[in-house]
């Protein structure tokens, strides 16, 4: 559980940080865009999302995590419930995978 806050704080960090950028539309634009470098989609999203994001993360070469709640996970950014978010910063991502990789 410890973790789990740790991944939660790291989150809120980079979206602090200007490094986060969350809800469907805009993360399917930066998708495009090849500006995430790390994907977190909710445990509690639709499947039709999850399947769609999934898809994206293969395709364009991303990694990507089943973690949270969409709770959690808006609760992290700070704001109204979000069901995926992507992490620009690879510094961030490549921290955010070390932990994600320990659960």
């Amino acid at each position: 559980m410890e973790n789990r806050k740790k991944v939660q704080s790291m989150i809120g960090m980079a979206y602090k940080a200007g490094r986060v950028i969350s809800g469907e539309d805009p993360v399917r634009f930066a998708l495009k865009k090849n500006n995430i470098k790390l994907l977190i989609i909710a445990e509690d999203a639709s499947e039709n999302t999850k399947k769609r994001f999934i898809n994206s993360a293969v395709y364009y070469h991303i990694p990507y995590f089943i973690y949270m709640t969409k709770e959690e996970l808006s609760t992290s950014l700070g704001q109204k419930i979000r069901s995926i978010a992507g992490i620009t910063d690879k510094g961030f991502s490549d921290y955010l995978i070390s932990l994600l990789n320990k659960d």
